[in-house]
Order: structure tokens, then sequence, then C-alpha cells
């Protein structure tokens, strides 16, 4: 029997025996991606996993390339912002996400993972997760992590996510992404009516979603199309990919030291 290693599909961490974990640290340079989500109110026309897709797909496609394995996807993230005006949204506090993260990366460690592709589809899930980079950094000197938002991928990907303004959620590139990877989770038929703008230029504060839009979307979504999504998501692989092949061949300046 063929090894799940020589295929050419992403190399999913559950999927894998300890045997075989093993093997993926010699072919991956001790690397993991770890896809971040959550379950939150997309609109009025996309389901609640909107961003658990998009984290795990590009990871999936970018194993598929590269080889380096994929953890589960997180699909709860720090959602608070969303508060509870929709129904769907599901949160932990960042306190929680943090602890969780760290409690994880500690295990990581321990199996032989000294690098760590943190690939996060939900903009609040950002500060958490920094936090919980700093600790680990602390805890472990030899475990180099990268976090990585998929809306900046690359130059051209934020362009296209943030082409509405700079607040956005269920926009045209979400909408066009979703089409291509879960079209179940679509409602193309509402897609003409969700369009909500950007009303946060000019303020000072960062307020919930309640307090800026109408529906919880921030966006043009009846832009969305089949073909821009395909772009997208492309783009996203192609450009994750080679960040990854770097991140896997690269070495801090300096070595590691625990120690004065």
């Amino acid at each position: 029997m063929k090894s799940r290693l020589q295929d050419n599909q992403p190399v999913l961490w559950e999927e894998l025996t300890w045997e075989e974990i093993a093997e993926s640290h010699r072919d991956a340079g001790n690397a993991v991606l770890w896809p971040f989500g959550a379950t939150e109110q997309h609109g009025p026309h996309l389901g609640t996993g909107v961003d658990s897709c998009i984290a795990a797909a590009v990871c999936n496609a970018v194993s598929a390339r590269n080889r380096v394995p994929v953890l589960p996807v997180m699909p709860v993230g720090c959602s608070l912002g969303h508060t509870r005006k929709w129904p769907g949204t599901l949160s932990m506090r960042p306190r929680t996400m943090i602890a969780m993260v760290v409690e994880i990366g500690e295990w990581l460690h321990a199996a032989g993972v000294r690098r760590v592709f943190i690939v996060n589809a939900h903009v609040t899930n950002f500060a958490p997760l920094r936090c919980a980079l700093e600790e680990l950094r602390f805890d472990f000197p030899d475990l180099q992590i990268a976090l990585i938002n998929t809306a900046d991928i690359s130059p051209r990907v934020n362009e296209r996510f943030f082409a509405e303004g700079q607040d956005w959620h269920a926009n045209e590139a979400e909408t066009s992404l979703m089409l291509v990877l879960q079209p179940s989770a679509t409602r193309e038929n509402l897609f003409s009516e969700a369009d909500d703008p950007d009303r946060t230029a000019a303020l000072q504060f960062a307020h919930p979603v309640s307090q800026t839009s109408r529906n919880g979307v921030t966006g043009a979504p009846s832009q969305a199309s089949l073909e821009k999504g395909e772009e997208l998501f492309a783009w996203m692989v192609a450009d994750l990919s080679e960040r990854v092949l770097a991140g896997c061949a690269e070495c801090p300046p300096f070595p590691p030291q625990t120690q004065f």
C-alpha cells in the first residue's frame, strides 16, 4: 500500500500515524500548517463557517503542493465583536483562545514540530494569536511561528479583500471564495440585497459589528462571482505556498539563546 505521504493530496495530521508524523517532519522541515477560522454570522447570504472553510481550504491546497502537514482547523475563534444581535455566532474569550493555543503548541513542540504557520481567516483572532505566539516563543526558543492572515498573504490578495473598504466582512472577496469552496453555504438570491457599506473610515473607536452594519455585512457581495473566486483562491494558494517554502528553509540570524 502506498504511503499517504506520497499521495498528491494534502497531508492531514489527523489521518497520520505517529510513525508517519515523524516521517513528515523529515520531509517538511519540522513544519505544520495550522488553520484558524470562526463560526459567526456572515450576513443573510452566507453560512456561519466561512472563515473556517477558507482557512482549511487554503492550507489543504498548500499542503498538497508542499507536503507540509495540516492540523485540524480551529472552527471557533474570538468573535465577540459580532455580539449576540444575529443568531449563529459562537465565540471564545481572548484569554481562552490564548491558553488553548499555548497548550496545543506545547504538544506540537513535544511532537517534534519546530515551525508553525498559523493561517488565520478571521480578523479578530489576530490579537489573541499574537499573544499566544509571544508566550510560545518565550517558552520554546527553538520554535518558530509565523502568523499569517489570509487577507494579507500577499499584496494582490490584500487588494482584493480590502477593495470595498478598510473594514470588510462577508464582502465580495469572501462571497466569491465561498462560491468556489462551499456553494451549499451561499444564498445567491440574496447577494444583491446584502450589500452594506463600510461606515468606519472616520471613526476613532473600534465599534462592534452590530453598531456599524445593518445586516452583518460590510462590503458588496452583489459583485461576487465564481470566476473572481477561482482567481482569488489561486492567488492565495500560490502566494502562501511560496511563503511556506521560504519559511521551511529559514533560520534566525542568530541561534536561540535561553540564558545570559
